[in-house]
């Protein structure tokens, strides 16, 4: 079976609350010593970035490339995807509990009702979805441009 591994590497000093880190996209290096703090987790990011702001950039990337597949396997390949992915984290209990997809495709051919229906095919078959599915709300809002 044919695998693809990707790595990141966390350095973090000190408790959650007081405490920072960095973070390398180690893999591809394409992001090297990326602050991170609870603090702009939960508050202003100030220029920083998140676990649940990465969940989101992974998942929209995903699932743009999921449902331009699901098109294109239609015959009705996507002139543009515009894809946003809001990840909500309930800072009372710690948990991720909900991703936004609101989708937004320029797709000739295609009708609201049939980008509809392909968006929700591609929800099923996002990995990032799929890995999430169960333990988080997915909501799918689509529109044609």
């Amino acid at each position: 079976m044919a695998t693809a591994e990707r790595r990141a590497d966390v350095v973090w000093n000190g408790d959650l609350m007081k405490g920072s880190g960095t973070f390398d996209l180690a893999s591809s290096g394409a992001w090297t010593g990326a602050p991170v703090s609870f603090a702009t987790r939960a508050e202003n990011p100030n220029g920083q970035t998140s676990p649940e702001e990465l969940i989101a950039a992974a998942h929209a990337s995903c699932y743009a490339m999921a449902l331009s597949n699901t098109l294109a396997e239609k015959g009705n390949a996507p002139e543009q995807l515009d894809i946003s992915a809001n990840c909500i984290l309930d800072i009372g209990s710690l948990k991720v509990t909900t991703v936004e997809l609101t989708v937004r495709g320029n797709v000739p051919g295609l009708d609201e009702e049939g980008f509809r229906s392909a968006a929700e095919e591609a929800e099923q078959t996002c990995p990032v979805s799929n890995a999430l599915r169960g333990n988080v709300d997915i909501q799918l809002n689509t529109s044609l441009a």
